[in-house]
């Protein structure tokens, strides 16, 4: 993480919680108005972080039948 973005971070848990909320519901409310293609690239960035991580181990991995198992079991 940036060292900018861990300082905006910090200030930001230390106001009262809801300042905080406010806060979230702004940064929330910025990202409607990304493009399509703004979008996309974030998740092309973001599958491509994901999956470096898998490759060098230090994200883990279960099988899609798990995960739908476990899905399909909180719901009910």
């Amino acid at each position: 993480m940036p060292l900018q973005l861990m300082e905006c971070e910090e200030q930001a848990i230390r106001l009262p919680p809801p300042e905080r909320a406010v806060l979230a519901e702004h940064l929330i409310a910025s990202l409607d108005d990304l493009s399509g293609a703004q979008i996309e690239q974030m998740w092309l960035d973001e599958a491509d972080r994901r999956y470096r991580e898998y490759k060098n181990g230090s994200m883990s991995a279960r099988p899609a039948q798990d995960v739908l198992r476990d899905a399909r079991a909180a719901i009910r």
